[in-house]
């Protein structure tokens, strides 16, 4: 276990990167989700149209398809990881100043393909991240750097998904899209600034290569399968439990969209943020596999706090109290297992690596939707938090069996 640690890891250039680049990954998103939902709605395009704005979501789920190539090839400027997110930015600035220009009355299909390009942009742009904070930041800082990126990427997303809606009441929507183009645009300075990543690994001649060996470098590891299952199960139960959130406090229990609404925004920001910070000190000083199993216990048992409230009944104040604790646990959860996936990664395939854990570690919240929706209709609420909280203990159970395949002390070294 490791017991020292320096102050220095709380705070230095590469932790400071970590946050402009945690800003850069989370604001586009919902400019191309709930933001432009909105807009549509508020120039009346029909329901049809607006849901097939879904499918703008699709780079997200298969950037892993194209991560080898920022594996394999290096940008002329900027380095392997650096020149990507520069070439992303670039990219997101330009669409999104394209989308402003437009209105849905006119060009509701050209907005719809614009909107797809900017989520390639980003999903290319969140490969490039990871990958860049996975090789940047020392074993030490993993666990801050998770915490920080969480910060900064929940801000963002809060400035994009709530603050431009106000903007767009007062301004216009493509005065509110022109300005989130700027916000992008000054995210390139501080890539251009950020600390470069020594390249001590240079990239195989092909892409096929670099997929190829990417996938044997994992696969001769011993153990990889239980590490995979890991990956796949430890956030399950967690993902399990919020799946139908929105519907439980809204129908489930009867509360107001303004009651849900302020919980969601506020509360749970809060405690999520609070809940990585938290997880990130902690795992300096608990080493890694000790954080992953506290973490992972108390993300099983927030769960019970939405099954109080199911038995309960409508409770603002318990409501408060279950997000905050559930989403605070979360967060430390989160926290660690990030530093976790950074930690699996060979410096030669980060980009190719951490998009197959991250695609592996969503799994859980692409097929749980439907599942959770037939539980509750067949068992109720009470029954669907108890399954949740039982379906939290597998990944613990695998983390027990991946501990002598992982060399866990080994990854917080420094």
């Amino acid at each position: 276990m490791v017991k020292k640690y320096s102050k220095m890891i709380y705070l230095n250039r590469n932790l400071v990167a970590i946050l402009f680049l945690g800003f850069s990954s989370g604001l586009p998103i919902a400019l191309t989700t709930s933001t432009l939902q909105a807009w549509f709605t508020e120039s009346g395009i029909n329901l049809m149209t607006i849901g097939a704005l879904s499918f703008v979501g699709m780079p997200y789920i298969w950037k892993f398809l194209w991560a080898p190539l920022m594996d394999r090839f290096v940008p002329p400027r900027g380095g392997r990881r650096r020149g990507w997110i520069f070439i992303m930015q670039i990219g997101l600035c330009l669409t999104l100043f394209f989308m402003a220009a437009l209105s849905p009355q006119h060009h509701a299909a050209a907005m719809g393909l614009i909107a797809l390009v900017i989520a390639f942009f980003s999903a290319s742009q969140d490969v490039a991240v990871d990958a860049y904070r996975t090789d940047i930041l020392s074993a030490a800082e993993r666990g801050i750097g998770a915490a920080y990126y969480i910060l900064a990427y929940r801000i963002a997303m809060l400035v994009s998904g709530g603050l431009s809606l106000v903007l767009a009441d007062y301004v216009g929507w493509g005065a509110t899209y022109q300005l989130m183009a700027v916000l992008v645009g000054l995210c390139t300075v501080a890539t251009y600034y950020s600390p470069a990543v020594k390249e001590t690994f240079f990239p195989k001649k092909n892409v096929l290569s670099v997929l190829k060996d990417s996938f044997n470098d994992f696969f001769n590891r011993d153990g990889i399968v239980c590490i995979l299952l890991f990956v796949v199960f430890y956030k399950l139960g967690d993902a399990l439990a919020t799946s139908l959130m929105t519907n439980f406090l809204l129908h489930g229990l009867g509360f107001s969209l303004t009651q849900v609404g302020l919980a969601y925004k506020s509360v749970a920001l809060i405690a999520t943020v609070l809940g990585a910070f938290v997880g990130g000190v902690l795992l300096v000083r608990l080493a890694m596999y000790r954080s992953l199993l506290l973490f992972g216990v108390a993300q099983a048992f927030s769960t019970l706090t939405f099954m109080l409230l199911a038995i309960t009944g409508k409770s603002f104040g318990l409501m408060i109290g279950a997000i905050f604790i559930e989403n605070f646990c979360s967060g430390m959860g989160t926290a660690a297992f990030i530093a976790f996936l950074m930690s699996l990664c060979h410096q030669q395939y980060t980009a190719t690596q951490y998009a197959y854990l991250s695609a592996l570690a969503s799994i859980g919240r692409v097929i749980l939707g439907p599942i959770a929706g037939l539980m509750v209709t067949h068992w109720g609420w009470i029954h669907f938090y108890a399954w949740a909280f039982i379906l939290s203990f597998p990944g613990l159970i695998l983390l027990g069996l991946v501990r002598n395949k992982v060399s866990f002390d080994a990854i917080l070294e420094y």
